[in-house]
């Protein structure tokens, strides 16, 4: 065996189970094998001078390489088992927590200490929320900022890096059971080991799909979630940031009883996009320094959309609406909330006039060309929802870009060790279709770690 253990994928599963491994034995010979490159070299082109729109890089530094597609994200870790996954369902609700709550130390150990913790706990925003017909979901937040989060993430990788090999710009294109363990096959050469932690993530959710075909793992359909990104002035919503940062407030529409959520709120953040598999959407980060904060607040309206037989592509239905946005503006369209209330495009003198000035340069647009009515529908209901507990919402200048699309991969078929029917394979994280938070994949991969070490 060239390793006892090889983990695909150096995301917050691949991580934490490469930390949990090495720190209880030292003795275990672990590899970590990452598509993208390492946390240093982790570098987008868009200067926001020169270049200003993706230009579709071999590996995406927002999404791929060390840290996953979380290490540019503004590192807000939720601790509960509301939202963010399903893996209480395999390892139960109290060990899912105490996974999460041991992550969480990891972190402040690493550089994240001094960090706040917020809780929804007591809070009267939730009967608030009840009276104007929104549900806010229980959660403890602990916020890194991108610029912690950053610097967390490289503390871990300088402790690793010593006790585990790392493979950077190294795909693994397959891999095959063998009577020992497994083979595991990259471009220029195979490696074999005793056990495999797969931690794809959500942009190998294609390559993920593929792996499962060919092993014959069987899989079921997931949902995909379709919105835009928000942005509006961060005093709006101040009385919701201050106390809980991170609020997870759902609706549910009067007219198709559809379920919207807002999701990755950013305080005094910045509108960014992000290439997942050649597609462009946008995202949104924020820092912990103070002097990088901007005087916008950003979040996602998301609609989740589950299909039925025979439908099975519920990412290939999501990716076809975000490439027709990218038809349509060359990649993330802006519109005014006044212009989409108007039945009209925004255009460039619209956007210079605006009362909020945006973040991401985008190209004004209209997306009611792109987004499906009943998606548009939901989240024209949402605006008004919210603006009855954050005034102000519902105001004109909000801008709208879209697309924002969180794919989730098909779930795979795992045990309670999330283990597949092959003795030995661990499918784990965003990958899996369990976990959908950096908490959860972060979690899964400790307990996988925990279930080998026995």
């Amino acid at each position: 065996m060239d390793y006892d253990v090889i983990i695909i994928g150096a995301g917050p599963g691949g991580i934490f189970a490469a930390y949990e491994l090495t720190k209880n034995n030292t003795s275990l010979k672990v590899a970590v094998f990452e598509a993208g490159h390492s946390l240093e070299d982790r570098k987008c082109p868009i200067d926001g001078v020169k270049i200003k729109n993706c230009i579709h890089c071999k590996s995406c530094s927002i999404m791929s390489g060390f840290g996953g597609a979380g290490a540019f994200s503004d590192g807000k870790y939720n601790i509960t088992n509301d939202f963010g996954g399903t893996l209480y369902e395999h390892i139960g609700r109290d060990a899912a927590i105490e996974l999460m709550e041991y992550v969480d130390r990891i972190n402040l150990e690493n550089g994240g200490e001094g960090t706040r913790l917020y809780s929804t706990t007591n809070t009267e925003l939730k009967k608030v929320c009840l009276q104007n017909k929104l549900q806010l979901l229980d959660a403890s937040v602990r916020h890194l900022g991108t610029d912690i989060n950053y610097v967390v993430l490289g503390n871990l990788y300088r402790d690793l890096k010593e006790k585990a090999d790392f493979f950077f710009m190294t795909p693994v294109e397959d891999i095959d059971k063998t009577d020992e363990g497994f083979l595991i096959h990259t471009k220029d050469k195979d490696y074999s080991c005793g056990k495999c932690i797969v931690s794809a993530g959500r942009i190998g959710s294609k390559w993920m799909e593929e792996t499962c075909r060919k092993l014959d793992i069987p899989t079921k359909s997931n949902r995909v979630d379709i919105g835009v990104r928000v942005e509006l002035p961060a005093v709006l919503f101040a009385h919701l940031t201050d106390e809980l940062y991170e609020s997870k407030i759902v609706y549910r529409t009067e007219k198709f009883e559809d379920r919207v959520r807002t999701f990755c709120m950013n305080p005094y953040g910045s509108v960014v996009t992000e290439n997942t598999n050649g597609i462009v959407t946008v995202n949104g980060h924020s820092y912990d320094d103070p002097e990088k904060r901007t005087k916008n607040t950003n979040f996602a309206l998301l609609v989740a959309k589950h299909f039925s037989e025979p439908f099975k592509d519920s990412n290939g239905y999501g990716e076809s609406i975000a490439r027709l946005s990218n038809m349509l503006g060359g990649g993330v369209i802006v519109q005014r909330f006044g212009d989409i209330i108007r039945g009209r495009r925004s255009t460039a003198k619209r956007i210079k006039e605006n009362f909020v000035t945006p973040t991401l340069q985008a190209e004004p647009g209209d997306l009611s060309l792109v987004l499906p009515k009943r998606i548009m529908d939901g989240i024209l209901e949402m605006i008004y929802a919210l603006d009855k507990i954050a005034p102000g919402t519902a105001n004109d200048d909000t801008l709208l870009y879209g697309v924002e699309v969180k794919f989730y991969n098909m779930e795979v078929d795992v045990n309670e060790n999330l283990e597949t029917a092959y003795k030995g394979l661990y499918i784990i994280g965003d990958g899996s279709g369990v976990t959908h938070s950096l908490s959860h994949a972060s979690a899964s991969g400790v307990y996988v770690a925990r279930k080998i070490l026995e």
